[in-house]
């Protein structure tokens, strides 16, 4: 009988061609099972993904849609959710082992430390945000991975549905003493950032956060956000 693989990694895709074959390639080892979640991609995403040895499967659009799917059909006895424009660095399986082979971590979840693929001072400034957003606030978002065994995941009820947010609802549920940030880095495409602007993209983040928090539908979450 072949036992489950280790860990499952998802990954909610949407017309991710061109950065998806290197976040697989960045996790594909022999123990780990790669899902690759597509919302309908009108692009190269599926089989790109296929040929780079992942297992795809179907869904709505939407990433809450896409992670709660990827999270129904992973076999692993842990899950790790990472963002299709993430590529986790050399290091990230070493942690990944360290943290469940502790016990008490069953009912823990951990965080890749954040980081953007841009050389600049802006970069810099926007992951010292982050890394005081996800120390102080324990509200880590999903471009930083989210690992977290099969049981714990479950029991909290998985991620939900949502067109927005659906990072923080989970992380919220999982609650900030229960987070534990790894060291390796998780780099992500700055191109929001460089498309948006390196100021006015984070307050608009936050903005999100704060309307999310007052309860504001996500229709108007979405319209804000992009």
């Amino acid at each position: 009988m072949t036992h489950p693989p280790r860990i499952s990694v998802i990954i909610p895709a949407l017309n991710a061609e061109a950065v998806l074959p290197a976040a697989i390639a960045a996790v594909r080892e022999d123990d780990v099972e790669i899902v690759v979640v597509d919302g309908g991609s009108g692009d190269g995403t599926v089989t790109g993904a296929r040929q780079a040895g992942a297992k795809v499967i179907a869904s709505d659009k939407g990433r809450g849609q896409q992670l709660r799917r990827g999270g129904e059909e992973a076999v692993g006895d842990w899950l790790l959710f990472l963002h299709a424009d993430t590529r986790l660095q050399a290091g990230w399986r070493k942690d990944a082992a360290a943290f469940t082979a502790n016990p008490a971590n069953e009912t823990r979840a951990a965080v890749y430390t954040y980081a953007l693929d841009d050389l600049s001072p802006h970069a810099r400034r926007v992951e010292r945000l982050v890394g005081w957003r996800t120390r102080v606030l324990g509200l880590p978002y999903g471009d930083q991975g989210l690992l977290i065994s099969r049981g714990h995941y479950d029991r909290l009820g998985g991620f939900r549905a949502m067109q927005l947010m659906e990072d923080v609802d989970l992380v919220r549920r999982i609650g900030k003493p229960n987070l534990t940030v790894l060291g390796t880095r998780a780099v992500t495409s700055a191109a929001r950032y460089r498309r948006g602007g390196w100021w006015a993209r984070p307050l608009r983040n936050l903005f999100c956060l704060m309307l999310y928090y007052l309860r504001v539908p996500p229709r108007i979450l979405m319209r804000v956000y992009r």
